[in-house]
């Protein structure tokens, strides 16, 4: 039955057509506004790109400056930015594209101060500068925000003359003010900072002296007395010292980063955990006499070992650091060595890693409070055959934190050999025997030698390597649990000294201070002797030592003590691993340096030519 349409259907009809209307009509305007904000931002690029050309061209002397006098004046690029400005002027050279990389765990905070490992480090120097840097092929002191510096005659003086040019991110000046500052808030008590405090500590105060000159001034002779002043990252005064007066937000933060390096991070206090990759963008306002290349720095977070390669073949990131494993089959593979250049290397700076026997738990000595104990877990820790047989021989022993070819090693010093026979009569001296013959060892009161072994749980070949140690302590009698962690549990575990051996590695140095590590002073709450090592003749080497400037002299105290490491084994040293690189070939002028290979080294000295490109934001 048909019904006839009344005039209230003919409104409500009408009405329906006007918002329809109106509906296309807003769509519409919304669509011109979005196109319009697209040509402003392409715009503000384009702007932005014809300023760094400019400050670049300035900075090089290609574009002269005139004065009144119509007199040419032709600024050169600073020591620092030498390597930087040589590869702008290669033929390929183009700035754009990003540098996307991997990290294989979650990062806890990015906070500088709080935050403790390598990983973060690593996002740091991106953003926060220092006074000066080293040069990769000479290893001086360059000036970075630095111009020139001079040192007391007693070396207990440094001055730092500083540009005038540098900004911070968000365009406020960087000035002495701001160095002064930075020294004073890590020194605050209330801000989580025992690490740099325990360094910083040799300094009396840093005062700034007019706008762009700043003084520090040693309570004593220090051997790293400019690399610790000229080397300490520069904080913005303004945007961290609110936090003095709530310290504890401060602490518990998880993304409070702003600097003055050539990235920024897009909001300087949102990053938190659970957004998981990080990402910098290009610092537009950046002052350096050299502008990076890159317009953004992407980590992704990739635990899975297998799945970081597949990404690094999709072309999903830039880099793959290799196992032993698979580096010699992937060396095979012609996808990826289509794709890819490969480096195997080994700088003087590289790293060791270690087993940390703790001494001290719930305020009582632990079984490895006892040296015979550790040296006896040293002889049965086969470091050859973990070398041989899980790192194919990419390693080489560790003897001390000191490598073995730096002017602080002992060469008469050699590694610990494995020796079943030597370990099982030092725990027996010890009064370790298998009383009831159940094949692992007790102690006089009947305890049972065993004990956890805490490590990354996403890294396969530490696994295997503490799988092949279980065997091998269980032929002393001694039992080890594989205690598998995820990496902020673990780090958590590391703070409260709540473990009973823990496998690790320690990042090095040119001339490495042990202080951090392992001076009595450092086993307190929140310090880095995680593992409460105390030795007060090795204490007084290492005061010795610090406050001795001349080289010479120096080094015969940095080898006693390394003999008294060498006979404590408060850890286990293990080895020093090679780095196996594969790199996408779209990344150009990669080069070896003293330092290493100088990718991510600062200022940048990598880049994608224009036709390589592949992200345009």
């Amino acid at each position: 039955m048909q019904k006839r349409l009344t005039t209230k259907d003919w409104i409500l009809y009408a009405l329906i057509a006007v918002l329809i209307t109106l509906l296309l009509l807003v769509m519409y305007q919304i669509d011109r506004q979005w196109l319009r904000l697209t040509e402003m931002q392409t715009a503000l690029q384009a702007q932005a790109k014809d300023m760094r050309d400019l400050r670049s061209a300035v900075s090089s002397g290609t574009l002269a400056r005139t004065d009144n006098a119509a007199t040419a004046t032709t600024p050169a690029v600073a020591a620092a930015f030498n390597r930087a400005h040589a590869m702008t002027q290669q033929a390929g050279y183009a700035q754009g594209d990003w540098s996307v990389n991997a990290f294989g765990n979650n990062l806890k905070t990015l906070t500088p101060l709080v935050s403790s490992d390598a990983y973060a480090s690593d996002v740091q120097s991106y953003v926060l500068e220092s006074l000066i840097t080293r040069n990769p092929d000479t290893l001086a002191w360059e000036g970075l925000i630095a111009k020139s510096w001079q040192v007391s005659a007693d070396g207990l003086t440094i001055t730092f003359q500083m540009r005038d040019d540098v900004t911070f991110s968000d365009g406020k000046p960087l000035t002495a003010d701001d160095v002064a500052f930075t020294f004073d808030f890590i020194m605050t008590e209330a801000i989580q900072a025992p690490r740099d405090r325990a360094y910083l500590e040799k300094i009396a105060s840093v005062k700034a002296n007019g706008k762009y000159e700043v003084v520090f001034t040693y309570k004593e002779p220090y051997f790293e007395a400019l690399s610790l002043a000229g080397g300490m990252s520069i904080f913005p005064q303004h945007f961290y010292e609110p936090y003095l007066k709530t310290p504890q937000a401060f602490n518990e933060s998880k993304g409070l980063l702003l600097g003055s390096g050539p990235f920024q991070m897009p909001d300087p206090k949102g990053w938190t955990p659970d957004k998981g990759n990080v990402e910098l963008v290009r610092n537009e306002r950046y002052w350096g006499d050299v502008q990076p290349s890159y317009n953004r720095i992407l980590w992704k977070i990739i635990q899975n070992d297998s799945a970081r390669l597949t990404t690094y073949r999709n072309g999903e990131i830039d880099a793959y650091g290799a196992r032993p494993k698979e580096y010699a089959d992937l060396k095979q593979d012609p996808q990826m060595m289509d794709k890819s250049q490969h480096f195997e290397y080994m700088p003087p700076v590289a790293g060791y890693s270690y087993i940390g026997w703790n001494q001290e738990r719930g305020g009582k000595p632990t079984r490895f409070a006892d040296k015979r104990v550790r040296q006896a877990m040293s002889h049965l820790t086969d470091v050859q055959r973990v070398i041989k047989d899980v790192f194919l021989d990419y390693a080489e022993p560790a003897v001390s934190p000191f490598s073995n070819t730096s002017k602080q090693h002992d060469p008469a010093l050699q590694p610990y050999a494995f020796n079943l026979e030597k370990a099982q009569a030092l725990l027996k001296e010890v009064g370790y025997e298998d009383r009831n013959k159940d094949g692992v060892l007790e102690d006089a009161a009947g305890q049972p030698f065993e004990f956890k072994l805490t490590y990354f749980d996403a890294n396969e070949d530490t696994k295997r390597m503490v799988l092949l140690l279980k065997d091998l302590y269980a032929k002393a009698g001694v039992k080890m649990i594989p205690f598998p962690q995820e990496w902020p549990v673990m780090l958590e575990s590391l703070n409260k000294k709540d473990f009973d051996a823990i496998t690790l590695g320690w990042t090095s140095g040119i001339e490495t201070d042990i202080y951090q590590m392992f001076h009595s002073s450092q086993a307190k709450t929140d310090g880095d002797n995680t593992i409460s090592y105390k030795n007060p003749e090795l204490d007084k080497l290492i005061d010795q030592a610090r406050a001795t400037v001349d080289e010479a002299t120096r080094m015969p105290l940095w080898q006693q003590a390394e003999r008294i490491m060498y006979d404590d084994q408060p850890y286990t040293f293990l080895m020093r691993r090679k780095t196996l690189a594969f790199i996408d070939k779209r990344i150009h002028n990669l080069q070896m340096t003293k330092l290493g290979l100088n990718r991510g080294l600062l200022p940048l000295e990598n880049y994608v030519p224009a036709a390589q490109q592949k992200y345009q934001q």
